[in-house]
């Protein structure tokens, strides 16, 4: 039965409905908040929450224009969504590039609208596989010619990230996507049926090239691809603690940072080791991450969803899609982009693209589940989005010493920022320095569930010496000492701990005084040279006796 063209007005009207909802859904990553404090996230939560309820009206009016039966695939919104957002970025990349605007990192110079240009790398990386998809596949010259001016601008933005990790996923995604369309599984079986002894040649080759390629991504970076496997190693002695539960929403960085501390306590590592060790926020890793916090069990869960998804998109032959996803996954190996609003709105739509079918009854759903999403939460970001605001304005005040004055704000805002490590250190070290000990010691004690910087021990130690209680301040520097022990600054305070007359300790004090005098700091600053002084006078001090 042939359609009437007022039917067919009514499908593209519908079509175009949910292109539009597909963009407001993966507009969030367009904004910039400077004001927030760095890193800080809720915005773009308040920004989705909104978007969601857009997108929502629009999908209930392509519902009410579509008949029974009909469908309209999730593939060309989501497409043109990703399309014109990777455009977007690209042309900002390329601005920062020339200097024409500013980037978003003060040490780096491109960052499209995120952060750093890890995250900005791999928002590119995921949306060159639907732009090689739809220049090999679509059958529409202009979306052909427009796809190829965005993946030719992508690809010259992308090896400036200098991200290898977005590298490999887009590399990887897209020869997935080439060999989907260029037939290579077939090829490859009757290749093999025919000259086996051929193929296991070239594939012997293929590993070589590989093993090339990764040394030489390796050597371009060796430090950072050491504090990487590290940092794995520390993650997954965490997920030994606890396998099955995690350690709880949030936990990854107290996990670790206990973890690590553990390792180095024991003693028995090498120097390369202790050169490389960090205080991570994240694992560089969503699925180790994922297992630290929620447990093995959870991560078998997501690894199931993610695999389903791609086999369904495959099946469907959604290659662009399963592109995307397969690069997000990839990145996802070796980076942080869960920990991001936007991948993690992006990776729920591209894996729900690649599992509906587009029938009303689908779209009604999709678009009651995100109202629902959007106006349950939409309140309660923009208060705490509001106070992050304000802690801005706080942050100012700690910055200048102005604590007294900091305190009361911070006070104010403790309620809606009790979960944020940053804020409880700032918290706590502004009433450290006004002599509170005792509250200022219950706040990082709470900020060390949230963070594994050594600082927030270190300053635990020191309102413990202040309130003269000695032992309990050793055993929180040493705790420091041990989490991180490349830093001079613990060992300083326990040299000035070790020299109180009432806890005087001349051979442990001697065997500071000789490691702040001769450790050799991963960054030489005017901070180290200041305690190296100080240390040279005590130690002139103990020879006069």
């Amino acid at each position: 039965m042939l359609s009437t063209p007022k039917g067919h007005i009514r499908r593209i009207t519908a079509g175009c409905l949910l292109t539009v909802a597909a963009v407001a859904l993966l507009s969030p990553v367009l904004p910039t908040y400077p004001e927030l404090p760095a890193g800080e996230m809720v915005g773009q939560w308040v920004w989705i929450d909104r978007m969601m309820m857009v997108a929502a009206a629009c999908m209930a009016v392509a519902v009410f224009l579509l008949k029974r039966g009909e469908t309209v695939s999730p593939v060309v919104p989501l497409s043109v969504a990703l399309l014109v957002m990777g455009s977007i970025e690209a042309v900002w990349g390329w601005r920062q590039l020339f200097g024409w605007t500013a980037s978003g990192h003060s040490l780096y110079l491109l960052t499209g609208s995120f952060f750093n240009p890890g995250p900005y790398s791999g928002y590119l990386a995921m949306v060159l596989p639907v732009c090689l998809h739809e220049y090999l596949g679509n059958r529409q010259k202009i979306v052909r010619r427009a796809a190829g001016v965005v993946g030719a601008v992508l690809l010259c933005v992308l090896p400036a990230g200098m991200s290898r990790s977005a590298w490999i996923a887009a590399g990887v995604a897209c020869l997935w996507v080439y060999a989907c369309h260029a037939g290579w599984s077939g090829k490859w079986r009757r290749q093999w049926s025919e000259h086996r002894k051929r193929t296991t040649a070239w594939l012997v080759c293929g590993v070589c090239v590989l093993v090339l390629l990764g040394s030489g991504l390796f050597l371009l970076k060796p430090d950072s691809a050491r504090g990487r496997f590290f940092m794995w190693r520390m993650a997954c002695h965490a997920i030994a603690e606890q396998p099955w539960s995690g350690h709880g929403n949030g936990s990854f960085a107290a996990a670790y940072g206990d973890a690590q501390e553990a390792y180095f306590s024991a003693g028995d590592y090498e120097a390369w080791e202790e050169r490389v060790a960090g205080s991570p926020e994240y694992a560089f890793n969503e699925y180790v991450q994922i297992a630290v916090e929620w447990g093995v069990p959870c991560l078998l869960g997501v690894l199931i969803a993610m695999g389903g998804g791609i086999y369904a998109g495959m099946k469907k032959k959604r290659y662009g899609i399963v592109g995307a996803l397969l690069s997000l996954s990839i990145f996802a190996f070796s980076s942080y982009p869960l920990q991001l609003p936007i991948f993690v709105v992006t990776g729920t739509a591209l894996l729900v693209a690649c599992m509906l079918r587009g029938q009303r009854t689908e779209w009604l759903a999709v678009g009651i589940i995100i109202c629902l999403w959007g106006g349950l939460h939409l309140q309660k970001d923009k208060e705490t989005e509001q106070a992050c605001y304000e802690w801005g304005n706080a942050r100012i005040l700690y910055r200048m010493g102005a604590y007294e004055a900091a305190e009361k704000e911070y006070e104010k805002l403790f309620p809606l920022l009790k979960d944020r490590g940053n804020f409880l250190f700032e918290y706590g070290h502004g009433l450290h320095k006004q002599n509170k000990t005792e509250i200022s010691t219950q706040l990082l004690k709470l900020a060390s569930r949230k963070s594994c910087d050594p600082m927030v021990l270190n300053i635990i130690g020191k309102n413990y010496q202040q309130e003269g209680n000695y032992k309990e301040a050793e055993q929180w520097l040493w705790r420091a000492v041990h989490r991180l022990p490349s830093r001079i600054y613990p060992y300083y305070l326990l040299a000035k701990l070790y020299a109180e007359p009432t806890f005087s300790q001349p051979q442990k004090l001697q065997e500071m005084i000789h490691i702040v005098l001769t450790k050799n700091p991963k960054v030489e600053s005017t901070a180290t040279k200041d305690m190296r002084k100080e240390i040279e006078k005590i130690k002139n001090e103990l020879n006069k006796k």
